[in-house]
């Protein structure tokens, strides 16, 4: 490339940076929209998860569309899709309009995410320069996610819920012509092959499935919900059998055998999912039952995401020294102690002693992350190693949208049932707290607060009973890391 090579970071990081912070600003503007919407408990998951179970299955077909047409028209087509998608989230005027828009920012995502790594190892051929400008650009995406909730926190003290949206207007407005300008527009390989069908197959498998399991949680195993999930569970068999007979398939799942990479890939799906749909709860939790602000909330949540952002990039000089199979069980088994600590931990009367716990839980979750990616790409063969990345990726996208699904269903379902509200509570209140809330509000009076105050004791039993379940799901993953990680490579790969 002609073009100064900083320059080109200084325009991918730009356009990457929007995509980070769009993956977790949207958690603290949950409580807010629930109530303006009057979203159910189901569209409240809908409207968070659809993003990365699109982006899953998109992620990998719209990097080999980008080789065929040229990174800087993919990156442009996505910035413009991104920022259309922005415009359309911020001014749903219903839930299911949301959850559209949100599959339509996982689709223009899902376009820039790959043009962004290959446009940084097609600028910087000097592998020492390389490497800084990959470190540059882990940093800065880590920090992004991290301060996701503090600015969406600040939008929604002065604007209403679709401002976390509209917030990425501007931004386009300034990152498209840096791309326009600062990018070359180097032509793309035309005779690579692009097969669509396969990655529209993996989307339709995921959304029926979640589907069938959210509907049949929420309103017990009938005809619609039965076949969604036995449908979705048919589509990702043939998904996968397509995987295995294909000659150019997505994802090369013979790369499973290897014992590295497939509990590498198991850790990056559970600590993906696990920090994901933790957030879920813990926005819902602040907000709902401890009445804080969205500010105070997105300050709350500082010592969570900030310890995963130090996490990831300290998880490599750790498994140096220590091992990987060694600090990615202990990373596991301190992710399902903190958790298990902060499932009996009172939030109103312990403020410091949660934070600490926050802090442990995401320094876990983000040295878990990385040890992940140690197994899996260290694991692999040189020959595999963009095909172990696809892996990856998708499983981490995989992992974040199924997390909000286990987490929210389970507490949605454990909340039903602990929900005792005075005669006369309006049936949606008994689905979630969003609604709960929602109908207090509307109804004001003794019967709004005694509906609350119902709310509020059935989300903390909620709470407390998912963390224990999930604590214990991952402390078994710790141990099962331990064993099959034996002689597995170390952070030097």
């Amino acid at each position: 490339m002609q073009s100064n090579p900083w320059l080109i970071l200084a325009a991918v990081i730009a356009a990457f940076v929007p995509v980070v912070v769009d993956m977790t600003i949207l958690h603290i503007a949950i409580p807010s929209l629930t109530v303006a919407l009057g979203a159910s408990g189901n569209q409240v998951l809908w409207i968070i998860d659809i993003y990365p179970l699109v982006m899953a299955g998109l992620l990998v077909p719209m990097g080999t569309l980008a080789d065929r047409i040229g990174y800087r028209k993919m990156l442009l087509l996505g910035l413009g899709i991104f920022t259309l998608a922005s415009i359309a989230a911020a001014f749903s005027p219903t839930a299911p309009a949301l959850i559209a828009a949100r599959a339509a920012l996982g689709i223009g995502s899902s376009m820039i995410m790959p043009c962004v790594l290959a446009l940084v190892r097609q600028a910087f051929e000097d592998d020492a320069e390389r490497a800084t400008a990959l470190g540059i650009w882990s940093v800065v995406g880590t920090a992004g996610a991290a301060i996701g909730p503090l600015i969406g926190g600040l939008l929604l003290e002065r604007f209403w819920w679709g401002s976390v949206f509209l917030v990425n207007v501007p931004v386009m407005a300034i990152v498209i012509p840096m791309v326009w300008i600062l990018v070359p527009a180097l032509p793309g390989d035309r005779q690579t092959a692009w097969n669509p069908w396969q990655a529209l197959v993996l989307v339709a498998g995921l959304i029926l499935t979640v589907f069938g399991i959210k509907s049949g949680v929420k309103d017990g195993l009938h005809a619609s919900s039965t076949a969604a999930l036995l449908g979705g569970v048919a589509i990702l068999g043939w998904f996968g059998r397509m995987q295995v007979s294909s000659k150019s398939p997505i994802l090369d799942l013979s790369l499973l055998r290897k014992p590295a990479i497939a509990v590498g890939l198991l850790m990056a799906f559970v600590a993906s999912g696990s920090l994901a749909g933790f957030e879920l709860v813990l926005a819902q939790e602040l907000q709902f039952v401890l009445d804080k602000t969205p500010l105070e909330a997105g300050i709350f949540m500082l010592p969570l995401v900030g310890a995963a952002a130090v996490g990831g990039p300290l998880g490599g000089r750790l498994a140096t020294r220590f091992g990987l199979r060694v600090v990615a069980s202990l990373s596991m088994a301190a992710a399902a102690a903190s958790l298990f600590a902060i499932s009996f931990t009172d939030f109103a009367r312990h403020d410091y002693l949660v934070a600490l716990l926050l802090a442990v839980l995401g320094f876990a979750l983000g040295v878990g992350l990385l040890a992940s990616s140690i197994a899996i790409m260290g694991s692999a063969p040189k020959e595999s190693a963009g095909a172990a990345g696809a892996l990856e990726s998708t499983g981490y996208e995989l992992g974040g949208g199924l997390g909000v699904t286990l987490f929210g269903v389970l507490v949605n379902s454990i909340y039903r049932s602990s929900f005792s509200g005075p005669a006369g509570t309006p049936d949606g209140a008994m689905h979630s707290i969003g609604e709960a809330m929602a109908a207090a509000r509307n109804l004001g009076g003794d019967m709004g607060g005694a509906i609350a105050g119902a709310a509020k004791t059935a989300f903390l039993q909620a709470h407390g009973s998912v963390l224990i379940l999930v604590a214990a799901m991952i402390a078994i993953l710790a141990l099962v890391v331990f064993i099959a990680l034996r002689g597995a490579p170390t952070g030097q790969h």
